[in-house]
């Protein structure tokens, strides 16, 4: 990059840890040269932080999945204990934003285990099943996950040098949380059939701890080898102001909050849509929902694949622009079906449309924000986690006015909404590539 580069993007693209030649420091490369490398050879590298990954996710789903023997036990009714979920996004719209700068300004290994101590702590009071213990853990898994996600995402593209590398390892991250949320039900109900619900708390706790140990091991190991010459970080407000300098980061992150305000505002009605259109009943819906997050998983991985091609043709902004267009039309389609073949394959395409664009605004953030990924990722987290109360309740709104065809036009608004910001960010230029 020239020397003569000026502003704050120079700030911000000249403050990473990424050598001139293009040489990844964890990729498997022998010629110097910026070929990607394979998913396997990354899953062997970036393993740690897509476990990680995985089992952050694992606390909600236990208590997603035993929500009715969870509120027995404890006596607060079912009705209580749902509406005490929500105090986890409120902890993780909070934390995500306040902590955002914190995650470029310590090692994000540190940041990673301090995320999985915070849900070790969680999973422990959760697993006493008292009310007011279980209205903590769900503030604590919140905020704890608000941290460990964002850090473990910039800390995987942080592992390659190459633009297209680091966003690829991002996507990989997200795609395995994504994986996680499909499978992770059947895979914590099996064995709550021997120790039940508490156990599986209990071992959640064990393993988040464990995770825990082993990243702030890894970070003083890190510590202990990088040389002294490291670039001074922005401070905390400068943080927020130099990546609102960044040309489309705004959009992107805007488009990210309307998008997953959309997709989960649709994914809160679908079962009551399923159930009133076409008479499917909870067993027979677990299918839909099934092809829903299968859909959702493939889109992410295979978008993310798509970009970090040696030959990729299409731009990620491009990209963005038709899974946008794809989830908008598929969106409102699935709430005017008349039939079952066709609402199916709908309901797949919308998952598959928000998975693009999810790879795509993680692969431009990392590629646009250099040195203040950590801060971008953390406020797209926290932006995602207000979309899920925006999109719910604009959902709901749409419901009670004009029935499921108020419920298409407030979430295809939202969708729509995004598009025209997915616009804006791709006319904005991009940071010159290395």
């Amino acid at each position: 990059m020239s020397s003569e580069t000026k502003g704050p993007e120079a700030v911000v693209r000249t403050g990473g840890t990424r050598p001139e030649n293009g040489s990844g420091a964890d990729a498997d490369t022998t010629s110097g040269t910026a070929a990607v490398p394979g998913d396997l050879a990354m899953t062997r590298v970036l393993w740690p932080f897509m476990l990680a990954s995985a089992v952050g996710l694992v606390p909600f789903t236990v208590y997603s999945t035993f929500l009715v023997p969870m509120a027995e036990f404890s006596g607060g009714g079912v009705a209580a204990l749902g509406q005490l979920r929500g105090l986890g996004g409120l902890a993780a719209l909070a934390v995500g934003t306040a902590l955002a700068p914190l995650l470029d300004r310590v090692r994000r290994e540190w940041a990673a285990a301090g995320g999985l101590a915070v849900l070790a702590v969680s999973a422990a009071l959760g697993a006493s099943g008292d009310l007011l213990l279980l209205a903590a853990f769900c503030l604590l898994v919140g905020a704890g996950t608000a941290v460990l996600n964002p850090a473990l995402t910039a800390a995987a593209a942080d592992r390659f040098d190459d633009d297209a590398a680091a966003g690829r390892a991002a996507t990989l991250i997200t795609a395995t949380q994504s994986l996680t949320a499909l499978l992770a039900a059947p895979l914590v109900a099996l064995p709550a059939l021997v120790w039940g619900w508490r156990g599986d708390l209990w071992a959640v706790a064990a393993l988040c701890a464990a995770l825990a140990l082993y990243f702030l091991l890894r970070g003083r190991r890190k510590a202990g080898t990088e040389t002294a010459g490291t670039t001074e970080r922005p401070g905390y407000l400068e943080s927020f102001r130099l990546l609102g300098t960044l040309p489309g980061v705004v959009p992107l992150l805007l488009v990210a909050m309307l998008r997953t305000a959309a997709f989960m505002g649709h994914l809160a009605y679908l079962a009551a849509f399923y159930d009133e259109r076409f008479g499917l009943a909870p067993e027979p819906f677990a299918i839909v929902w099934t092809l829903s997050g299968t859909a959702f998983f493939l889109g992410n991985l295979l978008a993310g694949r798509l970009l970090s091609s040696d030959r990729a043709t299409v731009p990620a902004e491009r990209l963005m622009t038709f899974g946008l267009v794809v989830a908008l039309a598929a969106l409102v389609g699935v709430f005017f079906a008349p039939a079952l073949w066709l609402a199916l394959p709908l309901t797949a395409l919308v998952g598959a449309g928000h998975a693009t664009v999810a790879a795509c605004v993680t692969t431009l953030l990392v590629r646009r924000c250099g040195s203040l990924r950590g801060t971008a990722l953390g406020v797209n987290a926290a932006g995602m986690s207000f979309g899920v109360f925006l999109g719910a309740g604009l959902g709901g709104a749409g419901l009670a006015l004009g029935g499921f065809a108020g419920t298409a036009a407030a979430l295809g608004g939202l969708t729509l909404a995004a598009l025209v910001l997915a616009r804006v960010a791709a006319r904005s230029p991009a940071p010159a590539e290395k």
